[in-house]
Parts: C-alpha cells; sequence; structure tokens
C-alpha cells in the first residue's frame, strides 16, 4: 500500500468513527503483526487528547503507538529495546510539533484561543506521513 493509499484509508477510517489514534494505528494495521481489532482496542483511549483534549494528540499518539511496535525488541526477558523506541517517539513529537504547531489536543484545536490550527483530519493526515516516513523508512 502507498502512502497516500495510508492517508485515503486513515481519513476513511475516521470519517466511520475511528478516533484519530485508531485511525492511524489502523492504516497501518498491515505492517504491525497485530490485528487490526487489538489495535483499534488499544488505541481507543488515545482519542480527544487522551479523552479530556489536555493530552497529546491521538493521531500522534497512534503515530507513537506504530513506532513502539515497530522498535521494540518484545522481549519479555531482556527488555532493551527502551532507548531507541523512546528516542523514536521523542523524534516523532518533535517533526509533529514542527508541522502541525502544537503537540496538544486542546491547543491544535484552539479550545482557549479559538482558533484551530490543526484539524482532526489534517493531524492524522501529519501523523500518518510522520508513520510511513521515520517508523516505516519510506517504505510504501
Amino acid at each position: 500500500m502507498t502512502k497516500a493509499e495510508r492517508l485515503k484509508k486513515a481519513d476513511e477510517l475516521h470519517q466511520c468513527g475511528y478516533n484519530c489514534a485508531q485511525s492511524v494505528a489502523c492504516a497501518f494495521a498491515d505492517k504491525t503483526g497485530v490485528p487490526a481489532d487489538v489495535l483499534f482496542a488499544a488505541n481507543e483511549g488515545y482519542g480527544a487528547g487522551q479523552g479530556t483534549m489536555d493530552g497529546v494528540c491521538g493521531a500522534l499518539m497512534g503515530a507513537i503507538m506504530l513506532g513502539g511496535l515497530k522498535s521494540s525488541t518484545r522481549s519479555l526477558e531482556a527488555p532493551n529495546s527502551k532507548p531507541a523506541t523512546m528516542q523514536l517517539s521523542r523524534k516523532l513529537m518533535k517533526e509533529f510539533e514542527a508541522s502541525a504547531g502544537a503537540l496538544y489536543c486542546k491547543d491544535l484545536k484552539g479550545i482557549e484561543t479559538g482558533t484551530v490550527i490543526c484539524s482532526c483530519p489534517d493531524c492524522i493526515r501529519k501523523a500518518c506521513e510522520l508513520a510511513a516516513d521515520i517508523v516505516y523508512g519510506k517504505e510504501d
């Protein structure tokens, strides 16, 4: 699937009622080795800034989850992949903030200012682009 096809799929999922995190994560389900329904359930609490709008953008959280799934060794006996995964998370956050203008849902949606700086569809698109380019290394 191309990056453009993933962006379209994520947008379609969001239009069907998936939250921002679910839309991003499930658009990449085929790359994770995790069933889409599990990704859907695991990302359910990340929508709307973790349900409060005070948290990090759900779309970004979906991309960060994808980063963890890609980067982790998944070794329960030797959990030594955390530094690489955290570095990947920091890169995703830095790039998202530079592109979207903020990290927190309430700031992106202009809850306190009345000015939306990045809509949910745009946040989803940005997070999908970052997942494709940074997490999966432009494989698509």
